[in-house]
């Protein structure tokens, strides 16, 4: 890819001396203004997102939310928790937060919502896994009424589901009864990437080379799946997936599994996947030191899609019309910015200080995601729309002491609501629904005159609780399991996600 219409040295230059506030006053853009509601817990003291990356689908678009949530009971494995409480699956709709329950166990957390309601996720179902010393996890589909169903396994004891489509199927990774040390998060059982539907059951959807390990981490209202698979099982040592053997992403259709391919490194996976069978993702480049985005189609093949012109590039999003979002570097790899990548352009989206990326982008070219804001890392949620300029979204909503909007897991719909982590003065991390004060939304209540307005300058909500996206911050540290799961491997997609 080219860079020079995109972006010159003088340019860069100029960038980089003119504060993006600055040329935001100067060109200023109307949004809408949002009312902001606590999705809130289950008497404890955060909503986790582990396991999650940018592309799970935690908001409905209809309005409702899944995810995680911590209840008071403290759990002695603090399985995927760092606080150590007791988590489960909830549903959020208009105002009520339902606990979506366990198979027997402790803990549970739903990845996936669609529109019908119905949510895939894991349980644990209180028996213990005698290779990792753990409650079992299983593969759960929640209905639409909020009933668990447990899929199962290949025989093996641990699985997880990871998302569901409009028509109820289901993907994710199931253990079959063959020992494997190299095993996908060090199950010590080889893990089978799988499809699930209720008329035909749970099926294995192969793998690629030699390896035997597979995860489906996406399926469109096609049927067509995408997630990666080890290729041999000759351990790599990389700087991006850790020591893992050969990784690809992989396009699955009507029974047979396509290698995507890398950019030329040992390392790749997906990140999203939409209805026209498009694939994104990430891989290393030769060498795997270093690491671009791209996209892949059954017809055109791979594309790289470059960076600003430094090391490393990111993709997490794309929508129906096959725009992508993400971040890429410019030159001395030190600073990256959040792109739109659209019609074979990668374009700029700027910042509200320091860095910036873009987390999802809906039907409507709405952008979400994060920026560092200064030299101690905090993190602001940001708004793209209408060819920008970007906006802090803590400007867009009421003021709200003691709560601080981070933006450290930044999700959207196509009717423009938004899903954003914040923090308490307390230090507690909670999930907070942004909904627009539109024609759609007015009477959800506390619009009143702020349908419409000018981007504002300050907030009490941006100010009152300035606490840096750390990793000691509650909603970015793993929990012992998560560490346990991705040891050695974070080429999946939500181990390797940086916000910043």
């Amino acid at each position: 890819m080219k860079y020079g219409k995109l972006i010159s040295a003088m340019a860069l230059l100029v960038a980089l001396a003119i504060p993006v506030s600055l040329a935001a006053q100067e060109h200023p853009t109307k949004h809408h203004q949002y009312n902001l509601v606590d999705i809130g817990t289950f008497g404890g003291p955060n909503v986790i997102f582990n396991f999650s990356s940018p592309t799970d689908h935690l908001l409905g678009s209809n309005g409702m939310v899944t995810g995680g949530a911590d209840t008071t009971t403290v759990d002695p494995y603090c399985f995927d928790n760092p606080d150590c409480f007791v988590e489960h699956a909830f549903k959020w709709e208009e105002g009520v937060l339902t606990d979506l329950g366990t198979l027997g166990g402790n803990n549970s957390q739903g990845f996936w919502i669609n529109d019908k309601g119905q949510i895939a996720g894991l349980a644990q179902n209180g028996m213990i896994d005698p290779l990792l010393g753990i409650q079992l996890v299983h593969a759960v589909l929640w209905s639409e009424e909020g009933k668990i169903f447990d899929i199962g396994t290949f025989g093996g004891y641990e699985s997880l589901s990871q998302a569901i489509n409009k028509r109820g199927q289901v993907v994710g990774l199931a253990a079959n009864t063959i020992p494997d040390p190299n095993a996908i998060f060090l199950l010590g059982q080889q893990a089978r990437a799988f499809l699930w539907d209720k008329k035909t059951g749970m099926q294995d959807l192969g793998t690629l080379g030699t390896g035997n390990d597979a995860f489906a981490q996406y399926v469109n209202d096609r049927a067509q799946v995408a997630g990666y698979a080890y290729t041999d099982t000759t351990q790599n040592s990389t700087a991006f997936c850790g020591n893992v053997p050969t990784q690809d992403p992989f396009f699955w259709e009507n029974g047979t599994m396509i290698d995507v391919g890398t950019l030329g490194g040992v390392c790749g996976y997906a990140t999203d996947l939409n209805n026209q069978g498009q694939v994104i993702g990430n891989s290393d480049l030769a060498g795997d030191l270093t690491f671009h985005p791209f996209s892949w189609t059954k017809s055109g093949g791979m594309k790289d899609l470059g960076t600003f012109g430094g090391d490393n590039g990111q993709a997490n999003a794309l929508n129906d019309a096959g725009e992508i979002v993400g971040k890429a570097d410019f030159p001395g790899s030190q600073l990256h910015d959040a792109f739109l990548w659209k019609n074979g352009t990668m374009t700029d989206l700027g910042n509200l200080g320091k860095t910036s990326n873009a987390h999802n982008i809906n039907s409507s070219g709405q952008i979400v995601g994060a920026s560092v804001i200064n030299d101690d890392g905090e993190l602001r949620p940001f708004l793209w729309e209408n060819g920008g300029p970007m906006v802090d979204l803590t400007t867009l909503v009421p003021p709200h002491p003691g709560v601080h909007l981070d933006g450290g897991d930044t999700w959207l719909n196509d009717r423009g609501e938004i899903l954003v982590t914040g923090t308490l003065s307390n230090g507690d991390v909670h999930a907070f629904l942004l909904t627009p004060c539109d024609d759609h939304h007015r009477d959800g209540g506390g619009c009143g005159e702020r349908a419409e307005g000018a981007v504002q300058s300050s907030s009490a909500l941006a100010t009152q609780n300035p606490t840096a996206m750390t990793e000691n911050n509650p909603s970015v540290r793993m929990g012992a399991l998560h560490g346990r799961l991705h040891r050695g491997h974070q080429g999946q997609g939500f181990g390797t996600y940086q916000p910043q």
